[in-house]
């Protein structure tokens, strides 16, 4: 399998909003964080990505003070999280992946609350009534929390987040459990976020990293192994040498015809789109043009290419985090 070493890009931007110098975390002997660092600027959408067990929620959890480092530091706006913890949280809004409410009370009073835990004292009401204009609940600001549908509880959970207008957003997984209407509406949400305040979105769903952040953290078994733009990471698996197809026909007599192309180093079979047709991920070794030979193979064994992608188009983001996360690259023992 070939292996790819992943540089860590230098992003462009102003003075770094959050910087985290060599964040280490360990729950007894396990190492959930080793020496993790990076800067985020003013004004980003940043996404953080990784397998379960990467780091990413004790990283967002150190974050926002909600746990304490191991070692290294967090800064957020020039506060130090740990010595200054009250400067730090004002200027930051979190959305965790459950967020709690107090089901018997309003929205308008459970917002009004938050406020006070955030030390909003003047104008609560204007405040209050731009927040759910912001994430459309200004026509429930009557309604008891517990009868909100799970779509509106996400948006009451923004709207705490962005309660006293903080510079820095996290937000755990914010579209978890919601429709396909209501996930749109979310990203939505978190682009127009994006444009005052510097967020931070950990997900599990690829497509919406791509749709709402420019730029992309990767953690793999606590370790920092990618820091760079969405479209960087997802470009750097547009090659020639690596392909994928759909073909019709019986997945043995595939591997088989697939088998004979020479320096053909990864056959990863995918799903089953369509009927009688099964999907193909190919790698070739030394960047080889693999193309022509697929196609060869594949006419002399009577099985017919219904679909080709590679070469010059751009790679998904999900293929770029699969092949990251599979290869370990970044790791110290990296070659």
């Amino acid at each position: 399998m070939i292996q790819y070493r992943y540089e860590i890009c230098n992003m462009a931007g102003g003075f770094p909003l959050i910087f985290a110098r060599e964040l280490t975390k360990r729950y007894g002997e396990h190492l959930a964080l080793d020496k993790v660092s990076f800067t985020i600027e003013e004004g980003q959408v940043v996404g953080l990505l990784g397998l379960n067990g990467a780091g990413k929620s004790t990283t967002m959890n150190i974050l926002t003070g909600c746990i304490s480092a191991t070692g290294g530091t967090v800064t957020i706006g020039g506060h130090d999280i740990a010595s200054s913890p009250r400067q730090a949280k004002r200027i930051t809004g979190y959305l965790p992946e459950q967020p709690a409410f107090y089901p018997e009370m309003k929205v308008r009073d459970h917002l009004d609350f938050i406020c006070g835990l955030k030390g909003v004292t003047s104008g609560r009401k204007a405040h209050i009534a731009d927040i759910c204009r912001q994430v459309g609940l200004e026509d429930k600001l009557g309604r008891m929390v517990r009868n909100l549908s799970k779509g509106y509880r996400q948006r009451l959970g923004l709207a705490q987040a962005l309660v006293g207008k903080p510079r820095v957003i996290i937000l755990d997984e914010p579209t978890v459990g919601l429709d396909p209407s209501q996930i749109v509406d979310i990203r939505l949400l978190i682009k127009d976020i994006g444009r005052h305040s510097t967020v931070i979105v950990s997900s599990h769903i690829l497509s919406e990293i791509q749709a709402v952040c420019a730029r992309i953290i990767m953690l793999q078994k606590g370790r920092l192994i990618a820091d760079c733009s969405t479209d960087e990471m997802a470009g750097r698996i547009a090659s020639a040498s690596r392909v994928r197809i759909r073909v019709l026909g019986a997945a043995e007599e595939i591997m088989a015809a697939l088998a004979q192309i020479p320096g053909l180093n990864r056959v990863r079979q995918l799903a089953q789109m369509e009927p009688n047709t099964w999907d193909f991920a190919l790698e070739c070794a030394d960047g080889a043009d693999i193309r022509v030979q697929i196609f060869k193979r594949l006419a002399a064994a009577g099985l017919p290419l219904l679909a080709s992608s590679g070469g010059d188009a751009s790679g998904s983001l999900e293929e770029a985090f699969l092949n990251l996360a599979a290869s370990g690259i970044g790791e110290k023992d990296a070659p």
